[in-house]
């Protein structure tokens, strides 16, 4: 008996799945449109909620509804958002209408009322600072903006008799803890400096004085907020005095005056007082040198305080001494302070490392500016040119075609100190078989003392015979007549070996410099077949 025939099952192709949910892409795709529906019916609910607190105060207690949407903020971001902004219209009108102030004069209940609206509002707020110093830049912007805003509407609404400026310095210190916070972004940081604290003079007042108050606290973490405090100084401009600031307040008030640059000033000095008493790092210290004479002096009514801080700073060496140094001399030159030993100090540095230095460059932009004036006695003039004029010799090639130049700008600036380059000695016979004794003392401190007028600029001399071609002819304009009226030192200051070889390379040769016309046959040994007296080096040396 033939056996069944068994009809072919046709293959069919399984739907694929998703490989992260297990779904397939329609029941993915419909997730994805029920999600969307969800979180717009959310969101309409948010603004219907929004819209029945504002009409009746039987719905106060819907304002927990919206606290709970806020706090969601870690996992529906633009829900929790969205619940924000709403709060904040609310708060904000409610404010403004005094429900959360009332007089004192009010019933009982309404006192209730206001106590627990004003609980419910340090709630929220207490939600956006947490927003502030833990989401990302763009959640962290808007938490800010909503802060300022709430900040702005509470604190507008009160009197003087409800001790407003004690009001006011509390909220904000809560802000400013929260922006110093090391979590917030430095973007956000700068967007709270430029659209609140430097166009408005109470910000500013209020946030100086917050930031006094951070630093005076005990706590290790408000002083490892130093760096961001000083980051978010450099980014305020100093107060003008003689402006009318009365348009110039972010909380509208009739009865506040506004805060006088001189009123912000002295906050501000304390506030840098307090900085600098603080044990800073080296790199905390460089940073404020470079702030000096852009904003830090500016803030001072007393500029003098600050000389104890750039001189300990001087004493640490280096680049260090060159920033306290620059600005030792903008308040010498700007605020009238008297430091009489400000050029010895700078006297100091040129020792022998400071043309082999990397600072070098930045070292010759602010010794031309210390020696600008052509008042300076021409005994201290001299002193600096001798002693450059003498650590050349033993200085790279890069440092000596700075040098020159520059000695030749201050003999241009300075005539007097031109008979340095033409004294000639009264016996020059004895000068040649027995020398001479220089009369400048190299290891004097006093740039006053050291007897560098009476010498001569040997030195520059000696360098024209220099075995770097470039070094010789440009230390031969000392010897030439002073038709230039002065140098740009910009353009020797960065020079290096590399920049100096490569253009020694580059260059195109005109004619073959001519090199031995015979190849020798022996150079360590005596030839006698050449029919000459041997080599110094064969005559010194015996090498056999």
């Amino acid at each position: 008996m033939p056996a069944a025939i068994e009809t072919p099952v046709k293959p069919t192709k399984r739907k694929r799945q998703d490989a992260r949910s297990g779904l397939d892409p329609k029941t993915k795709s419909r997730k994805i449109e029920r999600e969307v529906s969800q979180r717009a019916n959310v969101e309409e609910e948010i603004l219907l909620l929004e819209g029945e607190i504002t009409q009746s105060r039987k719905n106060y207690n819907k304002i927990t509804i919206l606290l709970n949407y806020c706090k969601q903020y870690r996992n529906q971001s633009k829900l929790s958002m969205a619940a924000a902004v709403s709060l904040c219209r609310v708060f904000c009108r409610l404010a403004a209408n005094g429900s959360m102030s009332p007089p004192r004069d009010a019933p009982e209940n309404e006192n209730i009322i206001a106590r627990w609206l004003r609980i419910q509002c340090d709630s929220y707020r207490n939600t956006l600072q947490t927003i502030l110093q833990g989401s990302d830049p763009g959640m962290q912007s808007t938490a800010l903006t909503l802060l300022m805003r709430l900040l702005k509407e509470e604190c507008s609404g009160l009197e003087e008799s409800q001790n407003k400026h004690g009001r006011n310095r509390v909220e904000y210190r809560r802000v400013i803890a929260s922006i110093t916070s090391l979590n917030v972004g430095e973007s956000v940081r700068e967007e709270f400096v430029t659209k609140y604290v430097q166009p408005f003079d109470d910000v500013r007042y209020y946030t100086l004085l917050c930031l006094n108050d951070l630093l005076k606290d005990k706590d290790e973490a408000c002083l490892d907020r130093l760096d961001v405090i000083v980051s978010m100084l450099a980014l305020l401009e100093p107060a003008t005095a003689g402006e009318d600031h009365t348009d110039r307040l972010y909380q509208r008030t009739t009865d506040q005056k506004p805060h006088s640059a001189t009123v912000q000033k002295k906050v501000a000095q304390e506030l840098w007082l307090n900085i600098l008493r603080r044990c800073l790092t080296k790199a905390q210290r460089k940073t404020i040198l470079g702030l000096v004479t852009t904003h830090v002096v500016p803030w001072f009514t007393r500029p003098e305080l600050l000389m104890d801080f750039l001189t300990d700073s001087f004493n640490v060496g280096g680049s260090m001494s060159l920033a306290a140094l620059s600005g030792l001399f903008h308040l010498m030159q700007e605020k009238n302070l008297d430091y009489p030993q400000f050029y010895t100090k700078l006297y100091s540095l040129l020792n022998s490392d400071i043309l082999h230095s990397k600072h070098r460059s930045r070292f010759f932009r602010l010794l031309d500016t210390f020696l600008s004036s052509t008042h300076l006695p021409a005994a201290l003039v001299a002193s600096f040119i001798k002693r450059l004029a003498r650590l050349s010799l033993s200085a790279p090639p890069s440092g000596i075609v700075v040098v020159v130049p520059w000695i030749y700008n201050l003999l241009k600036n300075h005539p007097t100190c031109t008979f340095m380059i033409h004294r000639r000695p009264e016996h020059s016979d004895f000068l040649e078989g027995e020398g001479m004794d220089d009369p400048f003392d190299m290891a004097e401190s006093d740039p006053m003392e050291t007897g560098a007028i009476d010498s001569s600029l040997w030195e520059i001399h000696t360098l024209q015979s220099h075995y770097h071609p470039n070094v010789a002819t440009i230390a031969k304009i000392i010897s030439e007549q002073f038709t230039k009226q002065a140098y740009n030192l910009e353009d020797f200051l960065d020079h290096s070996y590399s920049s100096m070889l490569n253009a020694e390379l580059s260059k195109e040769i005109k004619k073959p410099p001519v090199v031995e016309y015979e190849i020798p046959k022996k150079i360590f040994f005596s030839n006698p077949d050449l029919g000459k007296s041997d080599s110094l080096l064969v005559q010194s040396w015996d090498f056999s």
